[in-house]
């Protein structure tokens, strides 16, 4: 296990708790936004402990699909035992190296997770690989770019470094990995990026 997956399983518990309801009803917001329909199959990368899968799962329903994906072993146990649901899963898994098959699902979702995946032109790939074809990768933070990177250095240790792309960078990422087109949206309070795959 290496340092950033070792603080992930001792921190990783409180950032649920941490969420407040204003910050629940800004993802709720945001989520409606992205225009989930029932039925569909969705991805969560970086789920943790599972803050979006009751959102989720109400937007989905009993026909849809969740399964969400962590790296930390600790944090994605505790997302299965909080959400024992048939149509809710969680698997142990970097998102550089996602052990589903290509075209499996129809959205990709990440939740304050992007900023600390160790290779995210890998990630943004991976997503591209199992997402079919017209389906979707958003990617959500709660602040912009600087002032995320200001909050990760002031909390130091292993995500001291831990960023979001330029919005040039992102392009290229979302090009290399044929992405057709891609949205970003960025304030100091928000980071939204929507990447399309070709249908």
């Amino acid at each position: 296990m290496d340092k950033k997956q070792e603080y992930f399983n001792l921190f990783g518990d409180n950032w649920d708790k941490d969420l407040t309801a204003e910050d629940l009803e800004r993802l709720t917001h945001l989520i409606d936004k992205v225009k989930i329909t029932e039925g569909i199959k969705v991805c969560d990368l970086g789920c943790g402990t599972g803050v979006m899968f009751d959102l989720l799962r109400r937007r989905v329903g009993e026909k849809g699909m969740i399964v969400g994906v962590d790296f930390a072993p600790r944090v994605a146990h505790k997302a299965h035992r909080n959400f024992p649901f048939h149509n809710v899963g969680v698997v142990e898994a970097r998102a550089s190296q996602l052990p589903f098959y290509k075209d499996n699902f129809d959205l990709v979702i990440s939740f304050a997770a992007f900023a600390h995946f160790c290779n995210k032109d890998k990630s943004i790939h991976q997503a591209w690989h199992i997402l079919k074809p017209g389906g979707r990768i958003v990617i959500i933070h709660f602040a912009g770019r600087d002032e995320l990177a200001r909050q990760h250095h002031e909390a130091g240790g292993p995500i001291d470094c831990d960023e979001l792309p330029t919005r040039d960078q992102l392009a290229m990422m979302f090009e290399k990995s044929h992405f057709n087109r891609f949205e970003l949206t960025e304030n100091k309070d928000l980071y939204l990026a929507i990447g399309y795959k070709d249908k």
